[in-house]
């Protein structure tokens, strides 16, 4: 299980799901590759506050579970992973650039999610409602989740 992060001012477990598809959804990916991913990875947490819980990958898309802080959006962490893996394996990996014309490793998209240690959105809901001195809760806002 992931533990809190705690600083000076705050308290977080902010943990996401990160999946970055290779470009043109080739198949590059190696045993050899995959395991030079995972350390790029651990040299990325040093330098970063990035914690990888875990790596995975398939011969074309790679999954992160990882967590990390406040300070770090979302997509500034993944435009850091992205350039610095990239520029990384490409540099112990000549021989992929060959197989993915135009000098790109990844897709400019990415699929992410958030994922929640202590609930679900139904939880979150209850909570909210209960929440407040009031004895009657007023919804002020309700909407289905959707993707954009």
């Amino acid at each position: 299980m992931s533990e809190h992060i705690i600083k000076r001012h705050n308290k977080t477990l902010l943990l996401y799901h990160l999946v970055f598809p290779l470009k043109y959804g080739k198949s590059v990916i190696t045993k050899d590759i995959g395991e030079c991913l995972k350390q790029i990875c651990l040299e990325i947490s040093e330098r970063y506050e990035i914690h990888f819980l875990e790596i995975g990958y398939e011969s074309n898309q790679v999954h992160f579970l990882i967590q990390s802080v406040p300070s770090s959006s979302v997509s500034k962490m993944i435009s850091m992973l992205k350039s610095i893996t990239a520029k990384q394996l490409f540099q112990r990996f000549p021989e992929i650039k060959a197989k993915l014309w135009g000098g790109k490793f990844w897709t400019s998209g990415f699929y992410a999610n958030t994922v929640g240690q202590y609930s679900n959105e139904e939880v979150i809901r209850a909570y909210v409602k209960n929440q407040g001195m009031e004895k009657e809760y007023k919804k002020v806002h309700s909407d289905q989740l959707t993707l954009f």
